[in-house]
């Protein structure tokens, strides 16, 4: 890999502790939340700007057959479109590696810390189930798509709704009950540049990245799943002080997010 002149710059700057746009190494750049965004034919959105990175999130919701071996649950079903809009190193057609990573993250967030109970999407066990969308579009990439996109899916998901089913078993998409969530998990990320831990990592910051831990958190401090991304190494006290300041982080978050849905 080549190392632009800039990379360097970076690198020696988080060595000293700074960065290029003068926040501290846990700082995140401005978030913006528009709960909502999609009205007529989502189930639930949401608009996420952090810095310049941009994300849409959307909800729909059908009927399924379970699987077979899990009759008494519903799905979820999580998936990430990057395309060259967002991004020109990002290839049109069937999700890559990143995207992969990044559904896969999102959903085991969301499955691990409960937030949706899958027997909750149970219609007639064995038979019919409710399947529950979560699509991530990326719009605008520059850097930290982990916790763009979990903000996007834990605002969209606060909104969630089910359509009614009628009495020809159908969805009635005109009557709609809440979507059941239990509790409000934060998934953020902690990147290791050289021997500092930086957080909200910029796409130029990203490209000088050693390694990163993403981590999601329950209101209750658990910590229901870990994600490392990339080959370097981290060291025992680097994963506890991205886990300690991700729990010092969480309920600021949260609160980003109940707010900004109250205001629907």
């Amino acid at each position: 890999m080549v190392i632009s002149i800039n990379d360097k710059n970076i690198s020696k700057m988080i060595e000293k502790g700074e960065r290029m746009d003068d926040r501290d190494l846990d700082e995140f750049r401005e978030l913006k939340i528009e709960p909502g965004y999609i009205n007529e034919t989502a189930d639930g959105s949401a608009m996420v700007e952090l810095g310049d990175t941009k994300v849409l999130v959307g909800i729909s919701t059908d009927t399924e057959s379970p699987y077979p071996d899990a009759p008494d649950q519903g799905m979820l079903i999580t998936n990430v479109e990057l395309t060259p809009m967002a991004a020109p190193h990002y290839e049109p057609g069937p999700p890559g590696d990143e995207a992969t990573e990044l559904a896969r993250v999102i959903d085991r967030g969301i499955r691990e810390s409960g937030v949706i109970d899958l027997e909750d999407l149970v219609i007639e066990e064995g038979e019919e189930v409710y399947a529950v969308f979560i699509d991530i579009h990326v719009l605008d990439y520059d850097g930290n798509l982990m916790d763009a996109s979990s903000i996007g899916a834990a605002t969209a998901l606060m909104l969630g709704r089910l359509p009614e089913i009628d009495e020809d078993g159908e969805l009635d998409r005109d009557n709609y009950k809440e979507l059941p969530i239990n509790g409000l998990p934060i998934t953020l990320t902690g990147s290791k540049i050289g021997s500092k831990i930086v957080f909200d990592t910029t796409a130029d910051e990203e490209d000088v990245r050693d390694t990163r831990l993403t981590v999601t958190i329950k209101e209750d401090g658990k910590v229901v799943n870990m994600q490392k991304g990339e080959p370097g190494p981290l060291k025992a006290d680097d994963v506890s002080e991205i886990i300690e300041t991700i729990e010092e982080k969480a309920d600021k978050f949260r609160e980003r997010i109940r707010k900004s849905v109250e205001e629907v």
